[in-house]
């Protein structure tokens, strides 16, 4: 780890283009990532914070086609709505680039040339699926099947998305083409390949070695997996005609795979910046001095600490990562969140709907942070938190003192007396929270740091409620003095520290107090810096005027609250009326096969015995089946479905014959038949007549 760094990159990963930003993309990202930067702009240090739309994922030609426009106008109708929702959230990018920019094509082209030239891909023909009916080879994203390793009936063919493992298309379990939905065929094609487990040994010492300590336990657990599983090489570059052309001869007709160029568009996003500033670009990422650091989410670790490093490894001229402070996933109201579903709280419309209240959002996400595990956003949570601790505490805390002040003074902080121990105490107290909260920040626990921020807030009303001013300004009008100016100290105190993670509220503080904001506009104003908090005599010197005061918060109603409940029951609704359509049409017959085929089939009737969940899976139930013929395991993919304790007993259909296989190291014997009702919810193909013998065959 670098110990005092000249400067600082700061990456976040580069959404897709073929939606907009949600919650979920918030909390485990742009929120913490731009409260990191923040507070390191605060404490003088040089910043490049880049971002960009990452416009060349297969998701884009999904939305393209489903929406039957072409790839470019998805890209660019999500790009601006990303962008302005973004900047009036007040994320704080230097750059928000694009990688359909010409300076990312030719950043991305360099790269892969420069890689090509030193000899470090293996050139390879190799078979690939292939959709014969839409005539094309099918990209990770356009194939879906069961994940070889936990299950999972709805894994991509790069990643499965319920248990983050990363793998090849050719690995899945029943692929299938999510273009036409028929079962793909291996075709030959040509393609170039980074040889990773060449980059075992740099890895191992790199990852396992060197951030053991430093690094999360779940970014540090995922790498140290996958490396212990052993390292594979992996195709840079895919059979698809939207994307960046691979720039060497005989590849025609192939593009850059997307996780080889949208990394590098952290890369071409600060060229972009550099220009502009003029500035050079490279200090940001080739220098030693340079701290480089990537906010993602869980799904994104294996591209952002294993294939990335590589690739910049490969080259030679990089900086690797000092930190990958990935989060894990946001659930909304309990069930993930979908934006196929339209499962979803997007920022675009949160800012529509919640006009200047950008950081009761910010608040929220950062308290609910998925920092160690999913977390879950609830309406009622946020408006709880709102009113009960932004309102009720800060807002409150903040509106008492400089009512007060105007009240009593007229604005103008008073002269402070003799200073009573209780005074000193806070005092100290406080010039102790700006070191508390760093520390927090510097090991990414933002939530912790926005707590010790409240508690600043909570110093305060403490404070004030046991000197009562209100009182006192009766009986002793000197001793009030004192502690309408204590209690200003603690409100400038309180406009600094909240500027990462409040920095609407804190400039409006800043503009009460008439202290400087970081953009300076306000004339005579008092200028106040992190560590003036610990070393300063006065944060807001007696004479000093501040402005009228005004209400930092205001209360979220229930009728608010309502309104977005009822925005999520109209998108169940609507989910289910497209289940019952989709259930209710006949699928069509699958091709013909021999008597002799279906008599291989071997079907039981049998009785599920025991039931566990699996570990560390969402989906996963491990089932001891008395088939009639013995008792064996079945891991079936169930448990978000059911609960272990209302399907022992139950009587099922087992195909017993089925070879077996590993799931998350449990082999299982047998498949559990299952289907789907009007309401796409999961249900048991039980034997027509219950009761029957275990061990009964199904003809």
């Amino acid at each position: 780890m670098k110990q005092d760094p000249k400067r600082y990159t700061i990456t976040a990963a580069l959404p897709y283009t073929n939606g907009p930003v949600h919650i979920g993309h918030l909390a485990g990202v742009y929120v913490p990532a731009d409260i990191y930067a923040r507070f390191q702009r605060l404490q003088g240090k040089d910043v490049a914070f880049v971002c960009g739309s990452d416009e060349h994922g297969v998701p884009i030609t999904i939305k393209a086609k489903k929406e039957g426009i072409t790839p470019q106008q998805v890209v660019d109708k999500y790009h601006v709505i990303i962008k302005k929702s973004f900047e009036d959230f007040g994320i704080t990018f230097d750059n928000y680039s694009r990688t359909s920019a010409k300076i990312h094509h030719d950043t991305a082209s360099e790269f892969f040339k420069k890689l090509y030239e030193d000899g470090k891909f293996i050139e390879e023909v190799t078979e690939q699926l292939y959709d014969q009916e839409a005539n094309q080879f099918l990209a990770d994203r356009f194939i879906v099947g069961t994940c070889p390793k936990c299950g999972f009936e709805e894994s991509y063919g790069d990643q499965c998305e319920n248990c983050g493992t990363s793998h090849n298309a050719t690995d899945l379990i029943n692929p299938k083409s999510a273009i036409s939905g028929n079962k793909p065929v291996l075709k030959e094609t040509k393609h170039w390949f980074l040889p990773l487990d060449e980059y075992e040994p740099f890895l191992k010492e790199w990852i396992l070695k060197n951030h053991k300590k430093d690094w999360k336990t779940n970014v540090y657990g995922q790498c140290k997996s996958w490396i212990d599983d052993g390292l594979r090489p992996r195709a840079v570059t895919r059979d698809l005609d939207w994307g960046i052309p691979v720039p060497v001869d005989g590849a025609e007709g192939k593009v850059l795979y997307v996780w080889f160029d949208a990394p590098i568009g952290y890369i071409s996003a600060t060229k972009e910046w550099a220009q502009r500033e003029d500035k050079e670009w490279e200090p940001y990422w080739k220098s030693d001095d340079t701290k480089l650091l990537h906010f993602i989410g869980k799904d994104n670790i294996v591209f952002h600490c294993i294939i990335f490093p590589s690739m910049l490894k490969a080259d030679g001229g990089y900086i690797l990562p000092d930190n990958v402070p990935a989060n894990e996933f946001l659930n909304l109201e309990g069930n993930k969140i979908s934006t196929s579903k339209n499962w979803a709280v997007w920022l675009h419309e949160y800012l529509e709907e919640f006009p200047n209240q950008q950081d009761v959002l910010r608040y929220v996400l950062t308290a609910n942070a998925p920092e160690t595990k999913d977390n879950d956003f609830t309406w009622t949570d946020f408006q709880q938190r709102n009113n009960s601790e932004l309102v009720a505490i800060f807002g409150n805390f903040i509106n008492r003192v400089t009512v007060l002040t105007h009240k009593y003074y007229e604005g103008v902080v008073p002269e402070p007396s003799s200073f009573s121990e209780i005074d000193t105490q806070t005092l100290n107290e406080l010039r102790a929270y700006p070191a508390v909260i760093e520390s927090s920040i510097e090991r990414y626990r933002f939530r912790e740091a926005q707590m010790e921020l409240m508690n600043v807030a909570r110093l305060g009303n403490k404070y004030l409620a046991d000197e009562e001013p209100w009182k006192t300004i009766k009986t002793d009008e000197e001793r009030t003095k004192t502690v309408m100016y204590v209690a200003l100290q603690i409100a400038t105190a309180l406009a600094v520290l909240s500027e990462p993670f409040l920095p609407f509220t804190s400039k409006k503080l800043k503009n009460i107090l008439n202290v400087c904001s970081s953009d300076a506009t306000q004339e005579h104003c008092i200028e106040n810096s992190w560590k003036d908090i610990q070393i300063k005599e006065a944060l807001l010197p007696p004479k000093h005027t501040i402005n009228k005061s005004e209400l930092l918060f205001s209360k979220i109603e229930d009728e608010q609250v309502q309104q977005q409940l009822d925005k999520l029951q109209a998108s169940k609704k609507a989910n289910a009326a497209e289940n019952t359509t989709k259930n209710t049409t006949v699928i069509p017959q699958k091709e013909m096969i021999q008597f002799d085929d279906f008599t291989k089939l071997d079907m039981r009737v049998g009785t599920i015995l025991e039931a566990e969940k699996m570990p560390k899976t969402d989906k996963l139930m491990v089932l001891k089946v008395d088939t009639g013929i013995d008792v064996r395991t079945v891991v079936s993919g169930i448990a978000e479905s059911f609960t272990a304790e209302e399907i022992v007993g139950k009587q099922v259909t087992v195909l017993v014959n089925l070879a077996p296989r590993k799931l998350r190291g449990v082999e299982s014997q047998g498949m559990i038949l299952m289907t789907e009702d009007a309401e796409g919810k999961l249900v048991f193909v039980n034997p027509a007549v219950q009761g029957v013998a275990n061990g009964a065959q199904i003809s």
